[in-house]
């Protein structure tokens, strides 16, 4: 019976336990350059001494008109290299593994004089109307992820994990209610994620997984619902994505539509839909922050793995405290055997 703390293998991708600390935004490179601070290397590397399997660094962009604030990391030069590299060493020093994921903003790109996207349809009133990227930008942009990969692969990590979700660009051209364009783009509204794929997995090895993170579910007036994000898992499967990051939301201003459910694992039906549908392995979000919760869903088989963002962000060890409540071997590192009772047993 697997059950958090089993360990997790997938093509060269190698987890201790099922953990996963999902790519939270810090809005902290205070330099505005992209280049990770010390704040990131801390923020991470706290948590892989806190034993957590996978952990993946928020949304690293592609440009810099790309970035939701102009405090975000960034993929697009090879400047921001070396910080992402001595982040990547840290983690894999701690014994654990750690990926990126690489996005653009595309039309909540907060800080960008012009925000694009694949139509000009403002997120809200409040937001800057984006301007439609031509046939030509939307190829130039599929390049630009895969440089941004490229960079990626250099600097070390184990896995890509790519934003197709919360409305970002990749969200934006795979859904109807934002993609109201004309051309190939258009008319295969999936196309363009699958170019990325395509254009990721050309400089990926090929033993490194690449994970797609969607919104199973748009919470907005005539937004899409889990059959549609099924057809859209499984063109995205086709083009190459290994495993799914199921979350929801971020398409529009969800109180058009009413907010979507706050009980606990409230997301983990829209994760087992896709496993069991497409026959992929699937990350569950979104208030798992329970340990046993957290443990029924792998044991249950309705996911993979597990992400904990803001029980993570409370306690860098929440891994380790997770153990001593499942009464498993989190691996407690030496130093900390006396905080921890069981792991002395």
């Amino acid at each position: 019976m697997k059950n958090l703390f089993t360990p997790y293998e997938f093509k060269g991708l190698q987890l201790k336990n099922r953990v996963v600390m999902p790519p939270m935004c810090q809005y902290s490179v205070t330099n505005k350059d992209g280049i990770a601070t010390d704040w990131h290397y801390n923020h991470y590397v706290s948590r892989a001494v806190g034993g957590t399997g996978l952990i993946i660094i928020e949304m690293a962009d592609v440009e810099p008109d790309g970035r939701i604030t102009d405090y975000d990391l960034g993929l697009w030069s090879d400047e921001q290299i070396p910080a992402l590299k001595r982040i990547v060493d840290a983690i894999h020093a701690h014994g654990a593994k750690v990926g990126i994921q690489v996005a653009h903003a595309g039309r909540k790109a907060e800080d960008a004089p012009v925000p694009v996207s694949s139509s000009a349809i403002p997120f809200d009133a409040d937001s800057k109307t984006p301007r439609a990227l031509t046939t030509a930008e939307v190829k130039e942009m599929v390049g630009k992820f895969g440089k941004a990969v490229e960079r990626a692969v250099q600097a070390g990590f184990d896995v890509i994990e790519l934003h197709g979700a919360h409305g970002y660009l990749i969200h934006q051209f795979h859904s109807p209610l934002t993609n109201q364009r004309t051309d190939e783009y258009g008319q295969d509204l999936n196309l363009f994620g699958k170019e990325v794929i395509a254009a990721a997995k050309s400089v990926m090895p090929a033993d490194m997984p690449l994970i797609m993170r969607i919104s199973a579910q748009e919470y907005v007036e005539g937004g899409y619902g889990i059959a549609e994000s099924l057809e859209i898992s499984r063109a995205y499967k086709e083009a190459g994505a290994d495993i799914f990051h199921i979350s929801a939301g971020g398409e529009g201003p969800i109180a058009a539509a009413g907010k979507p459910g706050t009980h606990a694992a409230y997301q983990v039906p829209l994760a087992r839909s896709i496993k069991q549908e497409l026959n992929v392995p699937v990350i569950a979000v979104g208030r798992l922050d329970e340990a046993v919760l957290a443990d029924a869903v792998i044991g249950n088989e309705e996911a993979d793995l597990i992400a904990v963002g803001r029980g993570m962000l409370r306690n860098p060890y929440w891994t380790l405290e997770a153990g001593v409540q499942l009464g498993k071997d989190a691996g407690v590192p030496k130093q900390y055997t006396f905080g921890f009772p069981r792991a002395r047993a």
